[in-house]
């Protein structure tokens, strides 16, 4: 039987007075506070007003029976309690999202200069009603069984349900060992943490399902990395990203139980993230995994096709990578397409191209496979020969979802049976001439009709101009404009307000990024807070992105940055 922990004092929140410092925005030591995970009623000032909880994991859950903090296989549950190492050296501030402390977590925004913030998300102290856990999965990383994997550098600080009462997890990335660490050494570097704190917001703001990020502070810690895998180490610094998602549970979730024979353990986990995250399922449906399976795979082809539809690629698709919530988590070297190239890779240790854009499709269709062969020893031999049925459908969704995106890009109304040509001939076009992928749609979203039908195409638009040196262009515009009078109750201002919304002027560029990261190695952090603020309104003009050159043309050095794993 799992005992609760005794909490060492240097790691706990207790004492309100002597938490809350002399401010006086806390209640008294006897006053009311909230519930471990509930909100308070309005938005915290201070976090000893303020808790988590873990109890809905642990109440539910064997926890690992070992609680020493040490590499090893780990059976028969779903997660390890384990603390967060604190860092030895001093901890800076880079950024914090406003929008998730406050909507998200019902704290004030100025609880980000006290210092028990910064003990918070640092991973130096840990809030009232938490107990910090690793989860163990396992996953397909590059199509092969990897065996044991789960969180080895993240920890799972508690559940928080807020003022909406919208229930999320709460994770450290970055935060030290835990006994899923291999031979890691439990940190991220700023560099990879820079990436990820941005782009999680990022893609939110794109409309694409994400975990989020809080907040991102670093260290002066070292920390080793070998970043392009070639031998050359080099120190950086740790860093951590306080992240969020309604559920970390990934399909390694599930594969890490069948694999081990697991089984109660692995229906037990099954109806907790059904109960809790598919409610349209019941949970006395006979069938229920099968509709869970359904659910997934539906989700997961929208998900791909939303990536697709910003000329997004995540990098390492491997399952302990793919969330059974179908959200876009674990960001590594993941990149978004410049110019447009069905073959872009972002990892350079990607060798095989297994993970290029142009596969993700692909690649969602075997996870899904993999999914399936975790549920099988759940389902009866009817609902196994429906399950597969289920699969075999995955490929028209996804192509239906795609193709429904890319329409929606063109600002095409209705049906028409060669819209998958005129989007196809465009993309060939794209790929022959290396024509930016975010600016040629968003360039369509600028010009009129008349200046399309012209062939003149402003000096602006500069994504456009270089689409406008194929010889079979004009063909593609007479297309595309003849399509775009068949619009019922269209106008011209009416289809560019409706592209301009839909298709962004600024995404996360790999160069943009590196440029924040090498201001931020320097602790000037005022690039990542920049880009912070401006993708948050990636379809709005911003002042302060132009200036910054944010939708100019990628500069020439931005064409050999490379991206790699280690992080």
């Amino acid at each position: 039987m799992w005992r609760r922990p005794w909490l060492p004092a240097c790691l706990a929140w207790g004492c309100v007075s002597a938490l809350c410092g002399s401010r006086g925005l806390c209640p008294a030591p006897n006053a009311s506070r909230p519930e471990p995970g509930q909100c308070p009623r309005r938005r915290a000032a201070e976090l000893c007003a303020w808790a988590l909880s873990s109890d809905s994991l642990l109440d539910i859950f064997p926890v690992d029976v070992i609680q020493e903090n040490y590499v090893r296989n780990v059976r028969n549950c779903i997660f390890s309690v384990v603390y967060p190492t604190p860092f030895k050296s001093r901890v800076r501030l880079v950024a914090v999202s406003k929008e998730v402390l406050e909507n998200i977590l019902d704290l004030d925004i100025s609880v980000k200069g006290s210092s028990d913030f910064l003990e918070f998300v640092s991973g130096g102290k840990v809030p009232f009603g938490s107990v910090p856990l690793a989860h163990r999965y396992g996953g397909h990383q590059f199509g092969s069984w990897a065996g044991q994997l789960g969180d080895g550098r993240a920890h799972l600080i508690g559940v928080y349900t807020n003022r909406h009462g919208e229930r999320w997890e709460l994770q450290l990335k970055g935060s030290g060992k835990t006994p899923y660490s291999r031979n890691g050494d439990g940190r991220a570097v700023l560099r990879s943490s820079v990436r990820e704190f941005l782009c999680s917001e990022a893609m939110h703001y794109l409309g694409i399902p994400t975990s989020r990020a809080a907040s991102l502070v670093v260290s002066d810690d070292d920390v080793w990395r070998d970043q392009f895998y070639n031998g050359n180490i080099k120190k950086e610094r740790g860093a951590i990203v306080l992240r969020l998602a309604k559920s970390w549970f990934r399909i390694g979730s599930l594969e890490i139980l069948a694999h081990s024979g697991e089984l109660d353990l692995l229906r037990r986990l099954l109806d907790f993230i059904i109960q809790e995250h598919f409610p349209s399922i019941a949970m006395n449906d006979s069938n229920r995994y099968l509709e869970f399976f359904s659910t997934v795979m539906s989700e997961t082809a929208n998900l791909i096709s939303l990536w697709m539809s910003v000329g997004f690629a995540h990098g390492v698709c491997n399952t302990d990578n793919f969330s059974l919530l179908s959200i876009t988590i674990d960001y590594g070297p993941f990149g978004f397409m410049d110019s447009y190239d069905p073959n872009f890779v972002p990892n350079t240790s990607d060798d095989e191209r297994r993970y290029k854009i142009g596969n993700q499709a692909s690649v969602g269709r075997f996870n899904l496979s993999k999914l399936l062969q975790a549920l099988k020893p759940l389902l009866d031999p009817r609902q196994k020969q429906l399950a597969s049925q289920i699969l075999e459908g995955y490929g028209e969704h996804y192509y239906s979802r795609f193709t429904e995106l890319f329409k929606t890009k063109l600002g095409l109304l209705g049906e028409n049976e060669n819209d998958n040509y005129l989007i196809a001939f465009l993309l060939n076009i794209m790929e022959d001439t290396k024509a930016d992928f975010t600016m040629t749609f968003r360039e369509l979203s600028e010009i009129t009709a008349d200046q399309l039908k012209e062939l003149h195409i402003p000096e602006e638009f500069w994504a456009l101009q270089d689409l406008g040196k194929h010889k079979l262009f004009s063909e593609w515009v007479t297309m595309y404009l003849l399509r775009l009078n068949s619009n019922n109750g269209d106008s011209d201002a009416k289809r560019r307000t409706r592209m301009a919304s839909i298709n962004p002027r600024y995404i996360l560029r790999n160069w943009m990024a590196e440029s924040a990261v090498q201001k931020a190695n320097l602790n000037d952090f005022s690039e990542v807070q920049l880009l912070e603020q401006v993708l948050q309104h990636p379809f709005q003009r911003q002042e302060a992105a132009e200036r910054a050159g944010y939708s100019l043309r990628p500069p020439a050095w931005a064409k050999h940055l490379k991206v790699s794993c280690s992080s």
